[in-house]
């Protein structure tokens, strides 16, 4: 896609008035725990629309000529609500690959936002989700190592439920594998999940790559995923996402 001159030289500001983007977005928060540490690690930023509507609204407005403004405005705003709320951990923020025509020119709103709002671009994990069909993947792979040259973490979301696969791991790399809710679900009695998630284990530990089990439901998937040698997650279990809210240590669920 060949963008034009107004695109490259947009800023943190235009990303934050949605004027370009036709729309205002928020944010709400999803912790992220350490169970090792029985610790809040970070926070996923997840897009929400003007009213609060979900994100299934939210990807119902967005095509082929707003996607790169979405995909920079849901950047910027992450980072200016997480820095307002006081967030001094990580920040996982989503975009979207087919939105990056350049990695250094598309970051720079990112930087920009950082300095501007006081937040520390080395907390900030790229996700990347597995589900979606990318369009060149060699691409995709220059844009990790960009990010990861630049001190951000970078991560691939939703893994087993898409187009990729172990390769897809072995050729990226991230610092952050998120494993899809689909694997999650009952596998403390589904013995082909385990299979999967025991040849998961296998390649990130010789890639040196962090799992982070999200949809976790019950306390039995969390005792299996927690045996097996994850300590990283994110569900229902713990917490809800909250709009422009960071749950304290408290408030999860269970903790309480």
């Amino acid at each position: 896609m060949d963008f034009p001159e107004q695109i490259k030289q947009q800023s943190c500001m235009d990303c934050l008035s949605g004027q370009s983007l036709g729309f205002e977005i928020r944010m709400a928060f999803q912790p992220i725990i350490d169970w090792s540490s029985q610790d809040i690690v970070g926070y996923e930023a997840l897009v929400r629309g003007p009213e609060g509507q979900g994100a299934g609204w939210v990807f119902e407005q967005i095509n082929d000529n707003n996607k790169y403004y979405f995909d920079q405005a849901c950047r910027v705003k992450a980072i200016e609500t997480a820095s307002k709320l006081g967030l001094k951990k990580l920040l996982s923020i989503n975009f979207l690959p087919n939105a990056v025509y350049n990695p250094e020119t598309c970051i720079r709103a990112t930087i920009e936002a950082g300095d501007m709002f006081g937040f520390d671009i080395t907390q900030i994990m790229f996700e990347v989700t597995e589900g979606e069909q990318i369009t060149d993947q060699a691409k995709l792979k220059r844009i990790f190592e960009s990010y990861a040259k630049r001190g951000f973490i970078t991560a691939i979301d939703d893994f087993g439920s898409g187009y990729a696969g172990l390769a897809w791991l072995t050729s990226l790399r991230p610092a952050v594998l998120k494993l899809d809710m689909g694997l999650i679900r009952d596998i403390d009695k589904d013995t082909v999940k385990q299979a999967v998630l025991k040849g998961i284990l296998t390649v990130c530990c010789e890639l040196k790559t962090r799992v982070l089990a999200e949809g976790v439901e019950t306390k039995a998937e969390l005792d299996y995923l927690a045996e097996a040698g994850i300590d990283w997650f994110q569900g229902y279990y713990f917490a809800k996402p909250q709009l422009e809210k960071l749950l304290s240590h408290s408030e999860i669920q269970v903790w309480r």
